[in-house]
C-alpha cells in the first residue's frame, strides 16, 4: 500500500512540475515536422534532460550540495535564453522565408531538447529535494521509476497536441516565431524568478 501511495504522489508531483513542458515539446514537434526521427530525438532528449534533473536532485538529497549549489539553479535559464536568441537570429537572418529550404535551420537534436528540458527543470530540483528528503529509500525509488515512466507519456501528450489539425496549423504557421519567443521567455522567467544576476 505504501508503494501505491508513493506512486500516486509521484504522479501528482510529476504532473505539477512538468505540465509546462508540453508547450515546449509541442514546439519541438512543430519544428521537427517532416524530419525523420523527430519523435525519437525528442524522447531521447527528454530522457537525457529529465535524467539530469533526477541525478542532480538525488545528489543534492544525498548531501552533495557542493555538486549543485542552490545559487546555481537560476543560471540554467541562460540555456533556453541563448537557444531562443540563436533561433530568433536565424529567423531574422532568413527573413520571412518559411519554406522547406530553411529546414536545415529547423533541425532539432536530442542534445538541444535535453538542454532545454534540464534548464526548464531547474526549479524542479528545488521541489524534488525536500520531497526526496522526507521519504524513505523505497519511496524514493518508486518516485524515480514513476517519473521515468511518465516522461514518455509527457512526450506522447505533446505529440498528440502538436498533431491535432487546428493546433498543427497554428504551430506550422507561427512555429518560427513562437519557438524562439517561448525559449527566450522561459529563460528570462527562470533567471528572474531565481534572482540570477541580482534580478
Amino acid at each position: 500500500m505504501n508503494v501505491i501511495s508513493s506512486a500516486l504522489q509521484a504522479i501528482g508531483l510529476f504532473l505539477v512540475t512538468n505540465i509546462d513542458d508540453i508547450i515546449v515539446l509541442s514546439l519541438f514537434f512543430a519544428r521537427g515536422a517532416g524530419q525523420r526521427g523527430t519523435t525519437a530525438k525528442i524522447v531521447a532528449g527528454q530522457y537525457l534532460g529529465f535524467g539530469g534533473i533526477l541525478v542532480a536532485s538525488i545528489a543534492v538529497t544525498l548531501g552533495a550540495g557542493l555538486f549543485l549549489p542552490d545559487e546555481a539553479i537560476p543560471y540554467f535559464g541562460l540555456i533556453p535564453l541563448l537557444l531562443g536568441l540563436y533561433a530568433a537570429w536565424q529567423v531574422w537572418r532568413n527573413g520571412s522565408e518559411d519554406d522547406d529550404d530553411s529546414l536545415a535551420d529547423r533541425r532539432i537534436s536530442a542534445i538541444t531538447v535535453a538542454a532545454v528540458t534540464f534548464a526548464n527543470g531547474g526549479d524542479n530540483i528545488g521541489v524534488y529535494v525536500p520531497v526526496f528528503l522526507a521519504v524513505g529509500n523505497g519511496a524514493l525509488v518508486a518516485y524515480c521509476v514513476v517519473f521515468l515512466a511518465l516522461v514518455v507519456v509527457l512526450v506522447l501528450a505533446a505529440k498528440f497536441i502538436a498533431t491535432r489539425k487546428p493546433i498543427a496549423e497554428v504551430l506550422e504557421r507561427w512555429e518560427h516565431i513562437l519557438f524562439p519567443l517561448v525559449l527566450i521567455g522561459l529563460g528570462l522567467v527562470i533567471l528572474i524568478e531565481g534572482g540570477a544576476f541580482g534580478l
